[in-house]
Order: C-alpha cells, then sequence, then structure tokens
C-alpha cells in the first residue's frame, strides 16, 4: 500500500484552451500560460517531421498511434497503482500489461509518500503551466516522477527535454506549496520490457528551460503578429 501525503494543494482546476494547435492554461488569476509539452514541442517539431519523411507517412502514423495508445496505458495503470486501485480494464493489450508489470517493482521498492498525482500546475515567474505525473519520493528523496514508454533504449542524451519537463514542474509545485523539490526522475519502459531510470538534479537545467520559454514566447508572438498582418491586409482588400 502507498501512503498519500495530506498536502495543502489547491483545488481549482485548470482550464485548458487550444489557439493554433498550441495549447494554452488558464489560471484563476487570469492569466493564460502555455503547458510545457507545448513549448518543448514546439522546438522538436522539425526533427518529428524530418522523421516522418524518413519513414514514410503510413508507418509513421502506425507508431506514433502504437506509442501514443500504449503510453497512455500504462500511465493509467501505473497511476491506479500508486493510488491502490486494482487495474481491471479486460481491454488492455498484452504488451501494456507486460510493460506495466516490468515497471511495478521499481514502483513498490522505490516508490511511496505521494504528495500528487496528475496535478495541473502552473509557475506564474515562468509563465507556464502543465500537468505532472507524480509528485512522490523516490527513494526516500520528494521528487518529480515522470513515466515515459519507448521503443527502444534511451540513451541519456535523448531525454533533455524530459528533464527540462520535470524541472519545471519542480518549479511549479514549489511555487504553488512552498516545498522544495530538486530530484527529478523518468522512469522508462520499453517494448521489450527494460526498464531505465534517469534520476538528475533540476537545478542543471533551469537555465536552459528559462531560455527555452523565452524562445518560444518570441516565436509565438511574431506569428500571432504575422496572423494579424495576414488579417489586416484581408480587411483593407474587400
Amino acid at each position: 500500500m502507498f501512503n498519500h501525503m495530506d498536502v495543502d494543494l489547491p483545488t481549482h482546476t485548470l482550464s485548458r484552451i487550444t489557439e493554433n494547435n498550441k495549447r494554452f492554461y488558464l489560471t484563476p488569476d487570469g492569466g493564460k500560460y502555455p503547458s510545457i509539452t507545448t513549448v518543448l514541442g514546439w522546438f522538436s517539431a522539425k526533427g518529428i517531421m524530418e522523421w516522418r519523411k524518413r519513414v514514410g507517412a503510413e508507418t509513421a502514423n502506425k507508431i506514433t498511434t502504437q506509442a501514443s495508445r500504449s503510453g497512455t496505458s500504462v500511465h493509467q495503470m501505473a497511476e491506479d497503482h500508486l493510488n491502490n486501485i486494482e487495474w481491471k480494464n479486460e481491454k488492455t493489450m498484452p504488451y501494456d500489461i507486460e510493460s506495466f508489470l516490468k515497471i511495478k517493482p521499481t514502483l513498490d521498492d522505490r516508490v511511496n509518500n505521494i504528495y500528487a498525482q496528475e496535478k495541473p500546475l502552473y509557475s506564474d515567474h515562468l509563465g507556464l503551466a502543465g500537468t505532472v505525473d507524480v509528485v512522490g519520493e523516490f527513494d526516500g528523496k520528494l521528487s518529480i516522477i515522470d513515466f515515459k514508454t519507448s521503443r527502444s533504449e534511451r540513451k541519456d542524451d535523448y531525454n533533455f527535454e524530459y528533464y527540462m519537463q520535470a524541472s519545471a514542474y519542480a518549479e511549479m509545485f514549489e511555487e504553488r506549496t512552498g516545498i522544495e523539490i530538486n530530484q527529478i526522475v523518468i522512469l522508462v519502459v520499453t517494448e521489450d520490457g527494460l526498464v531505465q531510470e534517469f534520476v538528475k538534479d533540476k537545478n542543471d537545467y533551469l537555465q536552459d528551460l528559462v531560455e527555452t520559454i523565452d524562445l518560444f514566447t518570441e516565436e509565438w508572438e511574431k506569428e500571432n503578429a504575422q496572423q494579424e498582418d495576414v488579417i489586416n491586409t484581408a480587411g483593407a482588400a474587400v
């Protein structure tokens, strides 16, 4: 049984909106902040497009759909397990169950004292929002814990965006609760059952995170200005 901590977290839910295929959260104080996945996805989009061209649209769509579905199932099983709920979805694919069973011993042996799960958070300081997977203790140290699935073994260098994402959640959580978190943990399970753990210090990634947010904001403002020019030009031509 996992212990759940009584933490004074805001009870409000953050509304989500989509503008030009980008997700934003609306805060109770009237702020509109991009999601961390939107910010990071902005800069990985070109790489994804190049990959789609290389493998072909049909193959890319198949891989993306399967990865998304599998990732969602494993996330849900892990979330239920940490909530001390037995997984009973008979429609779950066998290899998703196998993936969860591979990561389950890590959860049982090294994770406890859960502070939050699937909690929307935001930071006025960063101008950023998102939904954290798990805030809890990993090996006895309070951590941001993020679950990922992968088709193959991941190299540490490939996880840089994951580390920035988890670091952002750590900053959001501290700003909302006053509880400091320095450790971030990425748990990856691959299709062949390999479980990888990457344990990092958020402070190694905060500067890169801030610079990435600034770049996103600059590009987003440029895009909006260009759209306004197009609208104004079209209106003048009528």
